[in-house]
C-alpha cells in the first residue's frame, strides 16, 4: 500500500515471488471462522492476489479490494474484472457498516499508528464480524537489518534516514491481545516462521526490493542508489551462507491475528 507523497509500489516486482507472498494469506484466510461474509473488504489488496483467495472461498460473498497504489490496483483490476476496487488510505479508511469480514494480509506494518486503526475497525463490526490480520514481524532479520547497517556505513543523506525509519518494528502478541481482547469474543493470536527457498543472495534482494527496501531505494538517485544496492548485496552475502545444493533460506517471521466480534 503507498503512503501519501510516497512513490508508488511496483507490482511487477511484488509478484515476482507470487507463490511464497500469497502463502500466509493463505495461512491467515484457512483461521477465519466458518460463516456468511456478503460483504467482505480486501485492506491493503495489492495487485489482487489475496482477494482471489477470498472469491476463491466465498464465492458468494461481495468482495472489494481497497488500496493506496494506483499499480497495484491496475493490477488487481487486470487480474480479477468485475470485482470492485478502491484506492484509499488505510490510516483513513472507513468501513461502511455492511463488512462482515475485514481482511488485512501484509499491510499493517507499514501504517504508523496501525494499533489505533486496527481496533477502530474492529470496534466499526456487528457482532460476528471478524477482523483479520497478517503482518511480517521480520525487521530484526539479517534481511532487513543488513538494510540499517549499510545506512549507518555513511552519510547517504536525509531522505535515506527517513526511509530506514518508515517501518518499525511490531509490538508484543500480549500486546495486540490486550489492545484487540476488550472488543472480540474470541481472539486467535500466532506466529510463524516459513524458511522460503531461494536460489541466491540476488534472489533475496529481489525479494526484498519489492517491499522493504523499495522506500529505501527510492529515497536515492543515480550512482548513490547502485553504490547502495551493491553494499546491501554484499552484506547479504556474508549472512545467508549457501545450503548443500547452493540456494538459500530466507528466514520470515510473521505475526496472524484473528478478532471476532
Amino acid at each position: 500500500m503507498q503512503t501519501s507523497g510516497k512513490p508508488d509500489w511496483n507490482a511487477a516486482q511484488y509478484l515476482k515471488f507470487e507463490d511464497e507472498r500469497t502463502r500466509a494469506a493463505r495461512d491467515l484466510l484457512a483461521r477465519v471462522p466458518p460463516g456468511e461474509y456478503p460483504v467482505i473488504v480486501d485492506l491493503g489488496c495489492g495487485p489482487g492476489n489475496s482477494t482471489e483467495l477470498l472469491i476463491e472461498r466465498f464465492p458468494e460473498a461481495e468482495v472489494i479490494g481497497v488500496d493506496r497504489s494506483p499499480d497495484m490496483l491496475r493490477q488487481a483490476r487486470q487480474r480479477l474484472p468485475g470485482i470492485e476496487f478502491v484506492e484509499a488510505d488505510l490510516s483513513t479508511w472507513t468501513p461502511t457498516g455492511r463488512e462482515r469480514l475485514i481482511f488485512a494480509n501484509a499491510v499493517f506494518q507499514w501504517v504508523p499508528d496501525r494499533e489505533q486503526v486496527m481496533r477502530r475497525l474492529l470496534d466499526a463490526l456487528p457482532p460476528g464480524g471478524v477482523l483479520a490480520v497478517q503482518m511480517p514481524d521480520n525487521t530484526s532479520e539479517p534481511s532487513h537489518a543488513a538494510i540499517a547497517d549499510v545506512a549507518a556505513s555513511r552519510d547517504w543523506g536525509p531522505a535515506l534516514e527517513a526511509a530506514v525509519r518508515e517501518r518499525s518494528a511490531l509490538p508484543s502478541p500480549a500486546s495486540y491481545y490486550d489492545l484487540l481482547a476488550p472488543a472480540a469474543r474470541r481472539v486467535d493470536i500466532w506466529h510463524a516462521i516459513y524458511n522460503h527457498v531461494l536460489a541466491d543472495v540476488p534472489a533475496i534482494v529481489e525479494w526484498v526490493k519489492g517491499t522493504r527496501l523499495r522506500p529505501c531505494l527510492d529515497a536515492l538517485e543515480g550512482a548513490a542508489r547502485d553504490e547502495f544496492l551493491a553494499a546491501y548485496t554484499e552484506r547479504l552475502a556474508t549472512l545467508y551462507p549457501q545450503r548443500v545444493d547452493g540456494k538459500i533460506l530466507l528466514r520470515f517471521p510473521r505475526l496472524f491475528i484473528v478478532a471476532l466480534r
